[in-house]
Order: C-alpha cells, then sequence, then structure tokens
C-alpha cells in the first residue's frame, strides 16, 4: 500500500503516556511516516480536553465512553494498541463513523506461554512452595507437594478456540496431555481440530472432564462473567481454573470460594476483574479474596509482554491509523467494528 506523503496535517492523541510510554519501536512508527502525537496521560471526560478535534487516537488502557467519543467531532479511527477492546463503546463509535481497531495478533505465542507457565505452576504446586521455602519450612515445601500428577496424565479443556488457544494446545501436546475445546460455532471446519488433536466438544463437557481449564475469549455481552457459581461447581473436583484473557469473565469471589472449600486445587490468573493492576498504587495491596489464597499464581496482566509483542503491537497500531488517515481500510482482521459508516470515505487496499 502506499500512503498519503502529508500525515504530518493530521492531530493524533496518544493516550496512557505515562503509565505506558511510547516505545522505540512506537517512536520509529511515527518517524517513519512523519506523525507527532501529542503524547497525554487524560482520563475519562478529561480526554476530550486534549482530543475533541484529533483526527485519531491511539490508546492502552484508558476506557472511551459513549460521552467521550461523542465528543470527538473529527476522529476517523481509535486504534488499540492491543487486542482487547472491551473499554472502548463500540456503539457510540460506530454511530459517530469511528473505526475501531485492534492488532489481534500481536502476543500469540507470549500468551500461550504465559498461560502453560500458570498452568505448570498450579499442576507442581509451586506457589505453595516457594512461601515455605521463604520462610525455611523445607519440610512444609516438601509435603505440600505430595500427591502430585504427571501432567501427561491430565486434560486441558480451552474455552474459545482462536489463535492463542490453538497455541496453547500445540504446548499442551509437547506435555502429552489430552486436549478438549468449546467454542460458539462447533459445526465450523477447521482442519486444526484434527491437526493438533483436540477434542471439540460441548462447554459442560469441557467443565465436567478437564484437570484444568484456559479460557480463551474476548470480553462481550455473552462472555461476561460465564464462569459463576454453577460452572465452577460443574468443574472437576481438584481441578483449577487458568485465565490470560479478560478478568470479567470469571466471578472472582465465587472462584475464591471454590478453591477455599477445595472443590478446586486452585487457579494461575493474569487478568482481574476486581483488582486494578493498572491503579496507582498505595501502601497497602488492595483487599481480595484471591490475594489471600496460596494455591493461586498470580502475575498482573503482562502474558503479552516481550521484546517482540512490543515491536509487533506498537508497529501493527501505528499502521491502522496510517491506513485509514490514507484513506484505506487496514486489513479485515484489524477492524473491531466492521459494521461501521466510516466518516470519511475509505477503499480497499491492494
Amino acid at each position: 500500500m502506499k500512503y498519503g506523503n502529508d500525515l504530518s496535517k493530521f492531530r493524533i492523541v496518544r493516550l496512557n503516556s505515562d503509565m505506558f510510554p511510547v516505545s522505540e519501536f512506537e517512536k520509529q512508527s511515527y518517524d517513519r511516516f512523519g506523525l507527532n502525537p501529542v503524547l497525554s496521560s487524560a482520563a475519562g471526560d478529561r480526554i476530550l480536553d486534549v482530543a475533541s478535534d484529533c483526527d485519531a487516537i491511539l490508546i492502552v488502557s484508558e476506557a472511551l465512553t459513549d460521552h467521550v467519543i461523542d465528543g470527538l467531532g473529527k476522529c476517523r479511527v481509535i486504534s488499540r494498541i492491543g487486542a482487547g477492546t472491551d473499554k472502548i463503546n463500540r456503539l457510540a463509535a460506530t454511530r459517530n463513523g469511528i473505526v475501531i481497531t485492534n492488532v489481534p495478533d500481536f502476543c500469540v505465542e507470549e500468551q500461550a506461554d504465559h498461560t502453560m507457565a500458570l498452568l505448570l505452576a498450579v499442576a507442581r504446586k509451586l506457589p505453595q512452595m516457594q512461601c515455605a521455602m521463604r520462610t525455611g519450612k523445607w519440610n512444609e515445601a516438601r509435603t505440600i507437594c505430595r500427591p502430585l500428577r504427571r501432567l501427561n496424565t491430565q486434560t486441558l479443556g480451552l474455552i474459545g478456540f482462536g489463535l492463542s488457544a490453538k497455541a496453547v494446545a500445540r504446548r499442551a501436546a509437547g506435555f502429552g496431555m489430552r486436549v478438549l475445546a468449546t467454542r460458539r460455532n462447533r459445526s465450523l471446519h477447521d482442519p486444526e481440530v484434527d491437526l493438533l488433536n483436540v477434542k471439540l466438544t460441548d462447554f459442560n463437557t469441557v467443565l465436567r472432564e478437564s484437570d484444568f481449564i484456559s479460557l480463551h475469549v474476548p470480553l462481550n455481552g455473552e462472555t461476561r462473567g460465564m464462569i459463576g457459581p454453577k460452572e465452577l461447581a460443574m468443574m472437576k473436583p481438584g481441578s483449577a481454573l487458568i485465565n490470560t484473557s479478560r478478568g470479567a469473565l470469571v466471578d472472582e469471589k465465587a472462584l475464591a470460594a471454590a478453591i477455599r472449600s477445595e472443590h478446586l486445587a486452585g487457579a494461575g490468573l493474569d487478568t482481574f476483574r476486581d483488582i486494578d493492576v493498572h491503579a496507582s498504587e498505595d501502601d497497602r495491596p488492595p483487599e481480595h479474596p484471591l490475594l489471600e489464597l496460596r494455591t493461586v499464581a498470580l502475575t498482573p496482566h503482562v502474558a503479552a509482554f516481550s521484546v517482540e509483542s512490543a515491536r509487533d503491537v506498537s508497529v501493527g497500531a501505528v499502521k491502522n491509523v496510517v491506513s485509514i488517515l490514507s484513506g484505506h481500510w487496514p486489513p479485515k482482521d484489524r477492524i473491531v467494528n466492521p459494521e461501521v459508516d466510516p466518516r470519511n470515505k475509505l477503499v480497499n487496499s491492494q
């Protein structure tokens, strides 16, 4: 694609500049296309103070409400520097002719690696043993690790079977695990089901038969709270939940209760509903039942992190903006609201 030569005339706002500073890859992408974005850490309605007259917004983690989006009188594109767009009001953007874009495949390998890392930590009881070791209780640590099960005797259940789930299935196969999966449209032919030796089945079967369940679905009206008390009760006794997707998929209090009762053996979590890992830190950790459980492996929403993924997401997000400001649609898999009638006419790229 040949991009327009004069993109410097457009006003671009890059949000979350304090918590997520512009990376060197991102800066190089701006320089390549002659862009000079306004860097801002504005949040909530204050976003309009810097963005009401912008042509494009790049965003990492800040929420864009319908009120804010309605106030973006010129904006053509909201470019998510990442994959999930549940914090961006899609209806408002579409109503205003604003295209929402993302980079859906930037961290597929990293998320799969992190999923398996959490799974292994829970399977080998690393969080409990680490706590005992740090207090000098070697005998307790040895006692904690009994009994353990060989991973090749265990079943992994995947909720969702997109790119990240398939990458996890490939890794699980290397450990000799049986893999079940479910997705919204199970009738759709997918050759990778057979190639990866995955059994595609219904949601309830995955819950009942899996020793580990890993979530790989976006957050939307259908999936919010999809793992609640009923679903947790259906899970196999002694099983564990792994979540590197979105925290609000899970009822966290119900999960904590299921672990305390020992119905579940534990969990590995990188995303949270009620713990805001992007909020300012204070002297005390937040009060939350999951933080009190030694059988839970916790990480602060870092499953996507690597040098390579930082490059891919930065370059991809900037290219999405450049495509639209140049009058072209980005690749179809990067358009979040394809139903939009864009504020400025766009043509398909050749």
